[in-house]
């Protein structure tokens, strides 16, 4: 499929799934470094299951976690975004350290083989944003 039409039909997917409220959502793209991440202590703290958010991870959910930078570009708790080269939307469910910039990090359950498989990828990512009430 050309990358064009895939883009297309990524924004219209996350557009449509965006609409929850009568509002339009604006559609946002940008490249990242994607890495991935296991729920394993030694990756992450004491409580490798709990996100910096506070939700639970479970091997199989498709969840990502987010540099801090990105939650100033609309990449907050809960946003449905769309990652090149997959299928089904990812949820950010949680943050990274504060020292990484313009980075993703893909959950992959305790699955360390795959998420050393998978190593470091430039890839785009595509979300959307309620627009913010405007006072008049």
């Amino acid at each position: 499929m050309d990358r064009r039409v895939a883009l297309t039909i990524a924004l219209l997917v996350i557009t449509i799934g965006c609409n929850d409220r009568e509002e339009r959502c604006v559609a946002k793209s940008m490249k990242v470094t994607a890495t991935a991440y296991n729920s394993l202590a030694y990756q992450t703290n004491f409580n490798p299951n709990i996100t910096a958010f506070g939700d639970s991870l479970k091997p199989g959910l498709r969840y990502i976690a987010v540099s801090r930078d990105l939650l100033d570009s609309g990449l907050v708790h809960n946003t449905k975004v769309k990652l090149e080269g997959f299928d089904s939307l990812f949820t950010v469910k949680d943050k990274m350290n504060r020292r990484y910039r313009k980075r993703i990090d893909i959950y992959m359950g305790v699955d360390v083989k795959k998420a050393r498989k998978w190593g470091k990828k430039k890839l785009l990512i595509t979300y959307c944003i309620e627009p913010k009430d405007s006072i008049f």
